[in-house]
Protein backbone atom coordinates (compact mmCIF):
# COMPACT_ATOMS: atom_id res chain seq x y z
CA UNK A 1 0.00 0.00 0.00
CA UNK A 2 2.95 2.33 0.65
CA UNK A 3 4.09 2.00 -2.96
CA UNK A 4 0.64 2.88 -4.31
CA UNK A 5 0.34 5.85 -1.98
CA UNK A 6 3.74 7.18 -2.98
CA UNK A 7 2.92 6.84 -6.69
CA UNK A 8 -0.45 8.50 -6.18
CA UNK A 9 1.13 11.47 -4.39
CA UNK A 10 3.64 11.76 -7.24
CA UNK A 11 0.74 11.74 -9.72
CA UNK A 12 -1.09 14.51 -7.84
CA UNK A 13 2.05 16.66 -7.60
CA UNK A 14 2.80 16.13 -11.29
CA UNK A 15 -0.75 17.12 -12.29
CA UNK A 16 -0.50 20.30 -10.21
CA UNK A 17 2.87 21.21 -11.74
CA UNK A 18 1.69 20.59 -15.31
CA UNK A 19 -1.51 22.57 -14.70
CA UNK A 20 0.53 25.52 -13.41
CA UNK A 21 2.99 25.41 -16.29
CA UNK A 22 0.22 25.06 -18.89
CA UNK A 23 -3.44 25.68 -17.91
CA UNK A 24 -4.45 23.90 -21.13
CA UNK A 25 -3.85 20.69 -19.15
CA UNK A 26 -7.19 21.17 -17.38
CA UNK A 27 -9.19 21.83 -20.53
CA UNK A 28 -12.09 19.48 -21.22
CA UNK A 29 -10.66 18.29 -24.54
CA UNK A 30 -7.27 17.47 -23.02
CA UNK A 31 -8.75 15.66 -20.03
CA UNK A 32 -11.02 13.64 -22.32
CA UNK A 33 -8.13 12.64 -24.53
CA UNK A 34 -6.05 11.64 -21.52
CA UNK A 35 -8.93 9.60 -20.12
CA UNK A 36 -9.24 7.83 -23.48
CA UNK A 37 -5.53 6.96 -23.49
CA UNK A 38 -5.51 5.92 -19.83
CA UNK A 39 -8.42 3.61 -20.64
CA UNK A 40 -6.74 2.05 -23.67
CA UNK A 41 -3.34 1.59 -22.03
CA UNK A 42 -4.81 0.57 -18.69
CA UNK A 43 -6.75 -2.36 -20.14
CA UNK A 44 -3.69 -4.28 -21.29
CA UNK A 45 -1.48 -2.97 -18.45
CA UNK A 46 -3.70 -4.88 -16.01
CA UNK A 47 -3.01 -8.07 -17.97
CA UNK A 48 0.71 -7.38 -17.96
CA UNK A 49 0.52 -6.70 -14.23
CA UNK A 50 -0.98 -10.15 -13.59
CA UNK A 51 1.82 -11.78 -15.58
CA UNK A 52 4.46 -9.81 -13.68
CA UNK A 53 2.86 -10.86 -10.38
CA UNK A 54 3.47 -14.50 -11.40
CA UNK A 55 7.12 -13.64 -12.04
CA UNK A 56 6.75 -13.57 -15.83
CA UNK A 57 6.93 -10.96 -18.56
CA UNK A 58 5.32 -10.34 -21.96
CA UNK A 59 7.24 -8.45 -24.63
CA UNK A 60 4.95 -9.31 -27.53
CA UNK A 61 2.03 -6.99 -26.76
CA UNK A 62 2.84 -4.28 -29.31
CA UNK A 63 3.35 -6.79 -32.11
CA UNK A 64 0.09 -8.52 -31.19
CA UNK A 65 -1.68 -5.15 -31.53
CA UNK A 66 -0.21 -4.77 -35.01
CA UNK A 67 -1.36 -8.25 -36.03
CA UNK A 68 -4.83 -7.80 -34.53
CA UNK A 69 -5.25 -4.38 -36.13
CA UNK A 70 -4.38 -5.73 -39.58
CA UNK A 71 -6.70 -8.72 -39.17
CA UNK A 72 -9.57 -6.58 -37.85
CA UNK A 73 -9.26 -4.20 -40.78
CA UNK A 74 -9.25 -7.06 -43.29
CA UNK A 75 -12.23 -8.77 -41.61
CA UNK A 76 -14.34 -5.61 -41.66
CA UNK A 77 -13.34 -3.89 -44.91
CA UNK A 78 -12.40 -6.79 -47.18
CA UNK A 79 -14.24 -9.83 -45.89
CA UNK A 80 -17.20 -7.73 -44.66
CA UNK A 81 -17.77 -9.89 -41.60
CA UNK A 82 -20.42 -8.77 -39.08
CA UNK A 83 -18.92 -6.51 -36.42
CA UNK A 84 -19.70 -8.89 -33.55
CA UNK A 85 -18.09 -11.82 -35.36
CA UNK A 86 -14.96 -9.80 -36.20
CA UNK A 87 -14.60 -8.65 -32.58
CA UNK A 88 -15.04 -12.20 -31.25
CA UNK A 89 -12.53 -13.52 -33.79
CA UNK A 90 -9.91 -10.93 -32.83
CA UNK A 91 -10.34 -11.55 -29.10
CA UNK A 92 -10.25 -15.32 -29.70
CA UNK A 93 -6.99 -15.02 -31.66
CA UNK A 94 -5.42 -12.91 -28.91
CA UNK A 95 -6.63 -15.38 -26.27
CA UNK A 96 -5.17 -18.26 -28.26
CA UNK A 97 -1.81 -16.51 -28.49
CA UNK A 98 -1.84 -15.94 -24.73
CA UNK A 99 -2.61 -19.62 -24.12
CA UNK A 100 0.17 -20.58 -26.54
CA UNK A 101 2.68 -18.45 -24.62
CA UNK A 102 1.54 -19.92 -21.31
CA UNK A 103 1.86 -23.50 -22.54
CA UNK A 104 5.33 -22.94 -23.97
CA UNK A 105 6.43 -21.46 -20.64
CA UNK A 106 4.84 -24.07 -18.37
CA UNK A 107 5.05 -27.26 -20.46
CA UNK A 108 8.42 -26.77 -22.16
CA UNK A 109 9.91 -24.76 -19.28
CA UNK A 110 10.97 -21.95 -21.61
CA UNK A 111 11.80 -18.53 -20.19
CA UNK A 112 8.93 -15.99 -20.56
CA UNK A 113 11.44 -13.43 -21.85
CA UNK A 114 12.51 -15.71 -24.72
CA UNK A 115 9.00 -16.88 -25.60
CA UNK A 116 7.51 -13.41 -25.80
CA UNK A 117 10.59 -11.90 -27.45
CA UNK A 118 10.17 -14.46 -30.23
CA UNK A 119 6.49 -13.50 -30.32
CA UNK A 120 7.44 -9.83 -30.66
CA UNK A 121 9.43 -10.63 -33.80
CA UNK A 122 7.10 -13.28 -35.25
CA UNK A 123 3.78 -11.43 -34.90
CA UNK A 124 5.21 -8.20 -36.30
CA UNK A 125 6.62 -10.06 -39.29
CA UNK A 126 3.34 -11.94 -39.78
CA UNK A 127 1.37 -8.69 -39.69
CA UNK A 128 3.63 -7.16 -42.33
CA UNK A 129 3.31 -10.28 -44.50
CA UNK A 130 -0.48 -10.43 -44.27
CA UNK A 131 -0.78 -6.71 -45.08
CA UNK A 132 1.88 -6.88 -47.82
CA UNK A 133 3.65 -4.20 -45.77
CA UNK A 134 0.84 -1.79 -46.65
CA UNK A 135 -1.09 0.43 -44.25
CA UNK A 136 -4.54 -0.87 -43.40
CA UNK A 137 -7.46 1.18 -42.13
CA UNK A 138 -11.21 1.45 -41.70
CA UNK A 139 -12.03 4.32 -44.04
CA UNK A 140 -15.47 5.73 -43.34
CA UNK A 141 -16.38 2.63 -41.29
CA UNK A 142 -19.27 1.89 -43.64
CA UNK A 143 -21.20 -1.09 -42.31
CA UNK A 144 -19.65 -1.08 -38.85
CA UNK A 145 -20.36 2.44 -37.62
CA UNK A 146 -21.74 1.16 -34.30
CA UNK A 147 -18.52 -0.70 -33.52
CA UNK A 148 -16.50 2.41 -34.32
CA UNK A 149 -18.73 4.53 -32.04
CA UNK A 150 -18.34 2.02 -29.21
CA UNK A 151 -14.54 1.98 -29.58
CA UNK A 152 -14.06 5.73 -29.99
CA UNK A 153 -17.18 7.34 -28.52
CA UNK A 154 -18.21 8.51 -25.06
CA UNK A 155 -20.77 7.69 -22.40
CA UNK A 156 -22.04 10.89 -20.74
CA UNK A 157 -18.88 12.66 -21.97
CA UNK A 158 -16.67 9.92 -20.51
CA UNK A 159 -14.60 8.14 -23.22
CA UNK A 160 -15.73 4.57 -23.82
CA UNK A 161 -12.23 3.05 -23.32
CA UNK A 162 -12.14 4.61 -19.85
CA UNK A 163 -15.57 3.15 -19.04
CA UNK A 164 -14.38 -0.28 -20.24
CA UNK A 165 -11.27 0.09 -18.07
CA UNK A 166 -13.35 0.89 -14.99
CA UNK A 167 -15.51 -2.22 -15.52
CA UNK A 168 -12.49 -4.47 -16.12
CA UNK A 169 -10.67 -2.96 -13.12
CA UNK A 170 -13.57 -3.67 -10.77
CA UNK A 171 -13.81 -7.28 -11.97
CA UNK A 172 -10.05 -7.84 -11.82
CA UNK A 173 -9.81 -6.23 -8.37
CA UNK A 174 -12.17 -8.86 -6.99
CA UNK A 175 -10.36 -11.59 -8.92
CA UNK A 176 -6.90 -10.58 -7.69
CA UNK A 177 -7.62 -9.37 -4.17
CA UNK A 178 -10.76 -11.18 -3.07
CA UNK A 179 -10.54 -14.65 -4.59
CA UNK A 180 -8.60 -17.87 -4.03
CA UNK A 181 -7.29 -17.58 -7.58
CA UNK A 182 -5.72 -14.23 -6.69
CA UNK A 183 -3.98 -15.81 -3.70
CA UNK A 184 -2.65 -18.52 -5.99
CA UNK A 185 -1.24 -15.88 -8.36
CA UNK A 186 0.67 -14.20 -5.53
CA UNK A 187 1.82 -17.52 -4.10
CA UNK A 188 3.19 -18.71 -7.46
CA UNK A 189 4.93 -15.38 -7.96
CA UNK A 190 6.61 -15.47 -4.56
CA UNK A 191 7.82 -19.06 -4.81
CA UNK A 192 6.57 -21.36 -7.55
CA UNK A 193 8.18 -24.49 -6.09
CA UNK A 194 6.68 -23.90 -2.65
CA UNK A 195 3.29 -23.17 -4.23
CA UNK A 196 3.43 -26.41 -6.17
CA UNK A 197 4.31 -28.44 -3.07
CA UNK A 198 1.42 -26.82 -1.21
CA UNK A 199 -1.00 -28.24 -3.75
CA UNK A 200 -1.38 -25.31 -6.16
CA UNK A 201 -1.38 -26.19 -9.86
CA UNK A 202 1.25 -23.59 -10.68
CA UNK A 203 1.29 -24.46 -14.39
CA UNK A 204 -2.41 -23.80 -14.71
CA UNK A 205 -2.18 -20.57 -12.72
CA UNK A 206 0.66 -19.20 -14.86
CA UNK A 207 -1.00 -20.24 -18.12
CA UNK A 208 -4.27 -18.63 -17.02
CA UNK A 209 -2.46 -15.33 -16.42
CA UNK A 210 -1.24 -15.33 -20.03
CA UNK A 211 -4.75 -16.22 -21.22
CA UNK A 212 -6.22 -13.26 -19.32
CA UNK A 213 -3.50 -11.11 -20.84
CA UNK A 214 -4.61 -12.34 -24.27
CA UNK A 215 -8.25 -11.43 -23.65
CA UNK A 216 -7.34 -7.93 -22.44
CA UNK A 217 -4.87 -7.46 -25.31
CA UNK A 218 -7.65 -8.36 -27.74
CA UNK A 219 -9.97 -5.72 -26.26
CA UNK A 220 -7.22 -3.09 -26.14
CA UNK A 221 -6.10 -4.00 -29.66
CA UNK A 222 -9.56 -3.19 -31.03
CA UNK A 223 -9.63 0.12 -29.17
CA UNK A 224 -6.19 1.14 -30.45
CA UNK A 225 -7.01 0.11 -34.02
CA UNK A 226 -10.04 2.40 -34.13
CA UNK A 227 -8.26 5.14 -32.18
CA UNK A 228 -5.55 5.42 -34.82
CA UNK A 229 -7.95 4.44 -37.66
CA UNK A 230 -4.83 3.47 -39.59
CA UNK A 231 -2.64 0.44 -38.97
CA UNK A 232 0.90 0.46 -40.31
CA UNK A 233 2.08 -3.11 -39.64
CA UNK A 234 5.69 -2.02 -39.23
CA UNK A 235 5.01 0.57 -36.52
CA UNK A 236 1.53 0.12 -35.01
CA UNK A 237 1.89 -0.72 -31.32
CA UNK A 238 5.66 -0.25 -31.26
CA UNK A 239 7.01 -0.37 -27.67
CA UNK A 240 3.51 -0.54 -26.16
CA UNK A 241 4.68 -3.41 -23.97
CA UNK A 242 7.10 -0.98 -22.32
CA UNK A 243 4.22 1.31 -21.35
CA UNK A 244 2.42 -1.62 -19.75
CA UNK A 245 5.51 -2.86 -17.93
CA UNK A 246 6.35 0.65 -16.72
CA UNK A 247 2.78 1.19 -15.49
CA UNK A 248 2.83 -2.09 -13.56
CA UNK A 249 6.27 -1.46 -12.04
CA UNK A 250 5.38 2.11 -11.08
CA UNK A 251 2.16 0.81 -9.57
CA UNK A 252 3.98 -1.53 -7.20
CA UNK A 253 4.34 -4.76 -9.18
CA UNK A 254 7.71 -6.30 -8.43
CA UNK A 255 9.60 -7.78 -11.37
CA UNK A 256 10.57 -10.57 -8.98
CA UNK A 257 6.91 -11.56 -8.79
CA UNK A 258 4.52 -11.94 -5.89
CA UNK A 259 3.61 -8.26 -5.48
CA UNK A 260 1.20 -5.84 -7.11
CA UNK A 261 -2.30 -4.43 -7.11
CA UNK A 262 -4.95 -3.32 -9.60
CA UNK A 263 -5.18 0.14 -8.06
CA UNK A 264 -1.42 0.54 -8.31
CA UNK A 265 -1.41 -0.43 -12.00
CA UNK A 266 -4.12 2.14 -12.70
CA UNK A 267 -2.17 4.85 -10.90
CA UNK A 268 0.97 3.89 -12.80
CA UNK A 269 -0.90 4.06 -16.12
CA UNK A 270 -2.29 7.50 -15.30
CA UNK A 271 1.14 8.74 -14.24
CA UNK A 272 2.70 7.68 -17.54
CA UNK A 273 -0.02 9.40 -19.56
CA UNK A 274 0.39 12.61 -17.55
CA UNK A 275 4.13 12.43 -18.26
CA UNK A 276 3.43 12.05 -21.98
CA UNK A 277 0.94 14.89 -21.84
CA UNK A 278 3.55 17.02 -20.12
CA UNK A 279 5.98 16.34 -22.96
CA UNK A 280 3.37 17.46 -25.51
CA UNK A 281 2.08 20.52 -23.67
CA UNK A 282 5.50 21.90 -22.78
CA UNK A 283 6.85 21.48 -26.28
CA UNK A 284 9.50 18.97 -25.26
CA UNK A 285 10.72 16.99 -28.32
CA UNK A 286 8.60 13.85 -28.70
CA UNK A 287 11.80 11.91 -29.32
CA UNK A 288 12.37 12.12 -25.57
CA UNK A 289 9.26 10.02 -24.89
CA UNK A 290 11.23 6.80 -24.76
CA UNK A 291 13.97 8.43 -22.67
CA UNK A 292 11.30 9.38 -20.14
CA UNK A 293 9.93 5.83 -20.28
CA UNK A 294 13.34 4.30 -19.66
CA UNK A 295 14.02 6.63 -16.76
CA UNK A 296 10.62 5.85 -15.23
CA UNK A 297 11.17 2.08 -15.41
CA UNK A 298 14.65 2.46 -13.93
CA UNK A 299 13.33 4.56 -11.04
CA UNK A 300 10.62 1.98 -10.39
CA UNK A 301 13.12 -0.90 -10.30
CA UNK A 302 15.52 1.06 -8.05
CA UNK A 303 12.64 1.92 -5.71
CA UNK A 304 11.58 -1.73 -5.59
CA UNK A 305 15.16 -2.78 -4.81
CA UNK A 306 15.40 -0.19 -2.05
CA UNK A 307 12.14 -1.34 -0.43
CA UNK A 308 13.18 -4.99 -0.66
CA UNK A 309 16.45 -4.29 1.16
CA UNK A 310 14.76 -2.17 3.81
CA UNK A 311 12.13 -4.85 4.47
CA UNK A 312 14.86 -7.50 4.67
CA UNK A 313 16.82 -5.39 7.15
CA UNK A 314 13.72 -4.86 9.28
Amino acid sequence: MKKELGTFLLLVVLCIVVAILNPQFLSGANLQNMARLVGAYGIFSIGLGLIIITGGIDLSVGSIFSLLGVLLSIMLTEWHLPSALAVLAVIAIATGLGAFHGLLITRLNLQPFIVTLCGLLFYRGLARFIANDETKGFGSAAGFETLQRVATGSVFHVPTPFVILVIISIVMWFVLHRSIYGRYLFAVGRNEVAARYSGINSRLVITSAYIIMGVLAGIAGIVFAFYTNSISPSSHGNFFELYGIAAAVLGGCSLRGGEGSIVGILIGTALLQVLQNLVNLLGIPSSLNFAVMGAVILMGVIGDQFLQRRNAAA
